[in-house]
């Protein structure tokens, strides 16, 4: 009895040092991470986390547009592999769009037409959208605009030379780690942590910017952080106004803030809506800005964001994936669990991928295996309509 008590102070004494040590050295964030993650059974990040999270409501407009079905709509059957990796990786959406009309949408697990599910890393393109909408509007100069104009704290050195077009092709060179296995990153930092904003001013430009590319979601963090700073509205707001209205989403959507009332967007990820919603930001660039008849980007903006930046980096536009597959010019948005809107222009057609698993990376590729298949199990349903 003697040697059990002990051993119980000596293990409250232990867990005591621990909290102790996570609040001296501003991890409690952890604790956030401990609760929305593997007490619900979860080791990463899953479709509905954001339920756990402060939300604000991405409002849609009166005018609906709804989506046009091609008169083959759903005649044709997906193929065995397409069945085998949507199993295997819980697809819960898989749509292909053909001539801006939906040819074929399947669901699965409970998911629906309506159903919410994070768009993680695939905000990332909406918000390159959404610095093309301020351009546009006048809130920005161009893509060549100084950091420092909105943050002094990014205005000597390195960081003096940083320009929003640097954020948004994960061109910056801050010190930001993108990492998702360790809970001390500030990649969990950002995602678990009640004040964004104090994080990403913290962070330095260590390396010339505008030289190269290097995958950060503080770049787009960062980003967000100027777009509401040069429109004056939150993020959720501007989004609404330039995109979800005008482009007539059917439904609402929220976007995860890290904290109530005042809280930030989390630029880099985490728009819950749903396949159909999503797909229209494919649409969107794939017809050069204009949507239903009416141009809401310029032209010379989407075409510019869907093409490489640097040559040495071919994968990456402005805040969006390419491709060549297939011999295609491939654009795409992307997130971490296998959330793809994945456009091919040149044949006019679109696939959308939500789940809650991707596969492995093919050596060499900056993509993983499934990417890959969605795109090819599309054509070969296409193909035997045909």
């Amino acid at each position: 009895m003697k040697i059990f008590k002990k051993f119980l102070k000596v293990f409250f004494a232990i867990l005591f040092l621990c909290v102790a040590l996570l609040y001296v050295f501003d991890s409690e964030y952890i604790f956030k991470g401990v609760r929305v993650v593997y007490l619900t059974g979860h080791n990463t990040a899953y479709l509905d986390d954001y339920t756990h999270f402060d939300n604000r409501t991405i409002e849609k407009g009166t005018a609906k547009i709804p989506w046009a079905l091609h008169k083959e709509y759903n005649t044709s059957k997906s193929t065995d592999r397409l069945n085998e990796i949507n199993e295997e990786l819980g697809t819960v959406a898989y749509m292909i769009i053909k001539n801006d009309s939906i040819w074929y949408e399947n669901y699965a697990d409970g998911f629906g037409t309506e159903s919410k599910t994070n768009s993680f890393s695939m905000a990332k393109s909406m918000v390159t959208a959404m610095l093309g909408k301020a351009i546009m509007d006048g809130y920005i100069k161009s893509l060549d605009q100084p950091l420092g104009d909105f943050f002094p704290e990014f205005s000597e050195g390195l960081a003096a030379k940083t320009t929003v077009g640097d954020l948004s092709s994960m061109s910056s060179g801050l010190n930001w780690e993108e990492s998702y296995k360790s809970p001390f990153s500030i990649t969990a930092k950002a995602y678990y942590d009640t004040n964004i904003r104090e994080v990403l001013l913290g962070l330095e430009v260590v390396e010339e910017p505008g030289k190269e590319f290097k995958y950060l979601s503080g770049n787009t963090q960062l980003l967000g952080m100027v777009i509401e700073k040069a429109t004056g509205k939150s993020l959720s707001e501007y989004l609404s106004e330039s995109f979800w209205k005008p482009m007539g989403m059917e439904q609402e959507a929220i976007w995860q803030l890290d904290s109530e009332d005042s809280g930030m967007e989390k630029a880099y990820c985490c728009v819950a809506s749903n396949a159909r919603d999503f797909a229209r930001f494919g649409v969107l660039f794939k017809n050069n800005g204009v949507f239903a008849g009416q141009q809401i980007l310029p032209a010379a903006f989407t075409k510019l964001a869907t093409k490489k930046r640097f040559e040495k980096d071919d994968m990456y536009g402005y805040g969006f994936w390419l491709s060549d597959h297939l011999d295609k010019e491939i654009f795409a948005m992307r997130g971490i669990l296998g959330q793809y809107v994945i456009c091919v222009p040149e044949d006019d057609v679109i696939i959308v991928r939500l789940g809650h698993h991707r596969g492995q990376f093919v050596p060499g590729e900056s993509f993983t295996e499934d990417f890959f298949v969605f795109i090819e199990e599309a054509y070969k349903m296409l193909e035997n309509a045909s």
